[in-house]
């Protein structure tokens, strides 16, 4: 079974961070820019205070009309963040997202975080996972 910190391995261990101080212009242009969907809220010594995402921008600012120069991240994240370990299966991490409806999650190890994934993550190993079992299904049933 594959885990966490074999995903984090091959994927990378970078994870693009803003301070809760931060405005949601300068997160939004942050995650425009590295092209992804969140970013993980770190205080100053390392702890994790939320996640901001896109549906943190679609539902807290945009439809509340709020102004993203004026208004910081710690006021619009989502403070409740779900995270799993290194050790945490890919089963596990996917039941845990569908149950939640989350896309992306925190790998945390040892209390410091050391990675994100996401729900395109984790389908990309899936692929790989049945493209595998395909290969070794045929070459079982077609060995000469």
């Amino acid at each position: 079974m594959r885990t966490m910190g074999q995903l984090l391995d091959r994927k990378g261990h970078q994870v693009v961070t803003v301070s809760p101080e931060a405005t949601v212009k300068e997160a939004a242009r942050l995650m425009s820019d590295r092209h992804i969907g969140a970013v993980m809220v770190v205080k100053a010594g390392g702890e994790i205070a939320g996640i901001f995402t896109e549906r943190d921008v679609m539902r807290r600012v945009v439809a509340e009309c709020r102004d993203p120069m004026r208004t910081q991240v710690r006021e619009v994240m989502t403070a409740s963040v779900a995270c799993c370990s290194t050790k945490t299966t890919l089963d596990e991490v996917r039941t845990l997202m569908r149950e939640r409806r989350i896309r992306h999650m925190p790998v945390v190890e040892d209390g410091k975080l050391v990675g994100i994934i996401s729900l395109g993550d984790l389908n990309i190993v899936e692929e790989e996972i049945r493209i595998e079992t395909i290969q070794y299904l045929e070459q079982y049933l077609y060995k000469p």
